[in-house]
């Protein structure tokens, strides 16, 4: 097989819908594709599964390391014709960029370049791309050359605006470009893109963006120069293929609500004997028959807040399976799912589930952000006292604070309530306590990927079958 990255000058610049046209386009003359994105984004890979069927994983550096990225690549991409690799921001952005995915994983690059409002000037700026590798290195970045083997404009007005575009590139071959009127559109709300469980391009839809692509964008090539940049012989030797279930069942939500999930954490909790069994807090009364555990994962439940609050049944469900002390570890959406209640943007309270003794509420340009690595000052569900876990925070939401504050001392408040992760960014600076633990519960706003440190599974795999006993407790509900 061969792969390439789509990388982009910016943020916005159109990786996502020429990613998504090249990886319908290749679908459609044939070729079985693998998608990929760099970074810790989930509802990007999530628009991957739709267009092609195959499930994306996330390749990032910072949270899972140059092995374990090298592996999962290996392994997913092993059975496909040609591997395709969404970028994230610029491509020179961040410290474990785009750029440095395509160093380490041997890979060609494809660069996005927002035509609109310009046409000579695209030449500088694709000679600044390809000549600024070397120069990086220089400065003591690290390896980040970059094999530039094309360059796609996007939003161009007409073929004259194209012509001009085109001309004034060197050195680098031009393979095409996307119309400004192309009439493709993924819509958005606060957290990005709407996530592909909400089907945000039906069929109709991607059909026109691969005619687009298969129209204007020199696909055969894009095969060809890849396979000329050199096929990949690989041993697939990535630790998380499926295994037969033989341990604890563990409940995950699944539904409109809670869909952030990275394949590789359900993937390795299958590999350490665990059986998943999806749930809809939605849609169904109550927690699975037979669970042992539950994962809430992250996703916009304060977008569905008032249809979560009206499942009481299933509220009350989760509410006594944690209060039993039975193991569940929440991010994010399902953290806030696990309070006393949601504020929306509006400031209506919707009452939830109420294992933890706090609220949260919806802010309005505040938004969290950014790499996170949490050491565990506990045993949990998580990994064991001392481990250090990475992981990424993105939200708009923060705790009202009552016994436990937002980032607090980490001391046991009179409900057992305590926090039990030191956390730091992705630059080392200290943020604080987080990972609110009450029984053997465990919630917090990270999103941690299991690939940081692979005990991670196992513990928990250990963990739920340690802890999976009743002890009758069961805190009274509020109003």
């Amino acid at each position: 097989m061969c792969g390439v990255i789509i990388a982009g000058t910016h943020s916005g610049s159109g990786k996502t819908t020429i990613t998504l046209g090249i990886l319908a386009a290749l679908n459609r003359k044939g070729h079985k594709v693998q998608p990929f994105k760099t970074g810790p984004d989930f509802i990007d890979s999530g628009l991957h599964k739709l267009v092609t069927g195959r499930t994306s994983r996330n390749l990032d550096l910072w949270m899972c390391g140059r092995e374990y990225i090298k592996e999962c690549f290996e392994k997913y991409a092993s059975d496909a014709d040609i591997a395709v690799i969404e970028g994230v921001m610029g491509m020179y952005d961040g410290n474990f960029s785009t750029a440095h995915l395509a160093a380490e994983l041997g890979l060609p690059v494809i660069l996005v370049v927002d035509g609109y409002g310009m046409a000579e000037s695209a030449g500088a700026i694709v000679k600044g791309f390809r000549e600024y590798s070397g120069e990086a290195g220089k400065r003591g970045s690290g390896k980040v050359e970059a094999r530039l083997i094309g360059v796609i404009f996007n939003r161009v007005a007409s073929e004259r605006h194209y012509k001009r575009l085109k001309a004034s590139v060197q050195d680098v071959p031009v393979l095409g470009y996307l119309p400004r009127d192309i009439d493709f559109n993924i819509p958005h709300r606060h957290l990005g893109l709407v996530v592909a469980e909400e089907n945000p391009i039906d069929a109709d839809e991607i059909d026109k963006l691969a005619a687009a692509v298969l129209e204007h964008v020199d696909v055969d090539r894009i095969v060809h120069d890849c396979k000329s940049s050199g096929e990949r012989p690989f041993a697939t030797t990535c630790e998380h293929a499926n295994a037969q279930a033989s341990g604890p069942k563990i409940a995950v939500a699944y539904d409109n609500a809670f869909c952030f999930y990275y394949q590789d954490n359900l993937d390795m909790l299958k590999s350490a004997g665990a059986e998943i069994l999806p749930f809809s807090p939605l849609a169904d009364a109550s927690v699975p028959d037979g669970a042992d555990a539950l994962y809430l994962g992250g996703g916009y439940p304060e977008l569905y807040a008032e249809q979560l609050s009206r499942n009481k049944s299933m509220m009350e469900s989760v509410e006594c399976f944690a209060g039993e002390g039975r193991p569940v570890y929440a991010e994010c959406g399902g953290f806030m799912y696990l309070t006393e209640g949601i504020y929306d943007f509006d400031g209506n309270l919707y009452p939830m589930a109420g294992v933890f003794p706090f609220k949260t509420k919806m802010t309005k340009g505040r938004m969290r952000l950014g790499y996170r690595e949490a050491v565990l000052r506990e045993d949990s569900i998580l990994a064991k006292k001392g481990t250090s876990v990475r992981g990424h925070e993105f939200h708009y939401s923060e705790v009202v604070s009552t016994e436990a504050g937002k980032r607090g001392s980490g001391k046991v408040s009179a409900s057992g309530l305590m926090q039990v992760y030191a956390v730091k960014d992705g630059e080392e600076n200290n943020i604080g306590n987080e990972g609110y633990r009450i029984k053997n519960t465990l919630g917090s706003y990270i999103h941690t990927h299991f690939g940081s440190d692979r005990s991670i599974a196992k513990n928990m795999v250990d963990f739920i079958k340690e802890h999976n006993g009743k002890n009758n407790y069961r805190r009274t509900r509020q109003p």
